[in-house]
């Protein structure tokens, strides 16, 4: 059961970061697929818009509590008939989903401690997405910077320091700070990619009802959340700052890969930062807010990416060539 579903069932839901996980030693790789596939499963729930936001709501925090209560397939009873993904591989997922509890169960416990103490903020985050937004036909606003770091801590933060806990339990000599200073730069990595992944999408959730600018930025640029694509100039500043501070982000995410011992976690860290690293130059070249097209990286510019992340993988040393990656953002310039 595990075996299918972190192979053909992971790798269609989890596209660039299934090339992570496959990087990773069994041990580890088995309890971060099974969270990825949980946290996608309950992600999948909230984002099925052609439900309405209090169905949506009432299966999410269903399966959370499932989750925390070790609850069996015959409990999930009509989610798969209520949440219905417009993409197949999502759909499928969400058939399994009970399969995916069966897996948690079968997880060793201290694995399935971990597993369980990151979902609750992820599914707490996901939970305020559709409240917050819901089912309005207004463009809704976050308030403040506040609930946008609560935000990237909730659904990708916290992530950062359970793969960081989890790996320091399961990998010898994993790193050469400790554990508490890795888990600070490792929650920032995380939070670091979800700010790219926010900024880069701004357009589409703008258009769906959804503005991740704080409100309060907004208004001291004299500009509302529904006048943002119509009033690029004026939102451009807040856009920038929100650059800046992901740049920060994974300025600590390279610190977090640099203390890395293992080669192939090592890769597997380096793979997503540098993706990350190239969006966020892309932005600096293509303001999202300017741009028709959605920035995204090449097929064959991660395949470039990851023969040079397997490279600097080999050793310590080796990382140098990509110092000046971060401050080669700001003039827009690629790798």
């Amino acid at each position: 059961m595990s075996a299918e579903l972190g192979g053909a069932i992971l790798k269609s839901v989890s596209r660039s970061f299934y090339i992570t996980l496959r990087a990773l030693p069994r041990g580890l790789r088995e309890p971060v697929s099974l969270a990825y596939l949980l946290a996608r499963a309950s992600d999948t729930i909230a984002d099925s818009t052609n439900a309405p936001a209090e169905v949506r709501l009432k299966h999410l925090r269903a399966f959370g509590n499932m989750i925390e209560e070790g609850a069996k397939a015959e409990n999930l009873h009509s989610l798969s008939d209520e949440i219905i993904p417009a993409d197949p591989s999502e759909r499928r997922l969400i058939k399994r989903a009970g399969d995916c509890l069966a897996w948690l169960q079968a997880t060793p416990e201290a694995d399935r401690d971990e597993i369980r103490a990151v979902l609750r903020p992820i599914i707490r985050g996901q939970e305020l997405d559709v409240v917050r937004f819901g089912d309005s036909g207004n463009i809704v606003a976050l308030t403040n910077s506040e609930e946008l770091e609560e935000y990237t801590y909730l659904v990708a933060g916290c992530v950062g320091e359970f793969w960081t806990r989890i790996a320091f339990r399961h990998v010898r000599n994993y790193a050469r700070l400790d554990l508490e200073t890795m888990c600070k730069l490792g929650c920032n990595f995380g939070k670091g990619l979800q700010l790219v992944n926010i900024l880069r999408d701004l357009p589409a959730d703008l258009r769906a009802g959804r503005c991740f600018l704080p409100g309060d930025e907004l208004a001291r640029a004299v500009v509302g959340p529904d006048e943002v694509l119509s009033s690029t100039e004026k939102a451009k500043p807040v856009v920038e700052f929100w650059l800046a501070r992901a740049e920060t982000y994974l300025a600590d995410a390279q610190v977090y890969i640099e203390a890395l011992r293992h080669r192939l976690l090592r890769f597997a860290c380096l793979v997503p930062w540098a993706i990350g690293v190239r969006t966020l130059a892309l932005l600096h070249a293509n303001p999202p807010l300017e741009t028709a097209r959605r920035i995204k990286v090449t097929r064959g510019e991660v395949h470039r990416i990851l023969l040079r992340a397997g490279a600097s993988a080999l050793g310590r040393s080796s990382l140098e060539s990509w110092r000046h990656q971060l401050a080669a953002v700001r003039n827009a310039r690629g790798f």
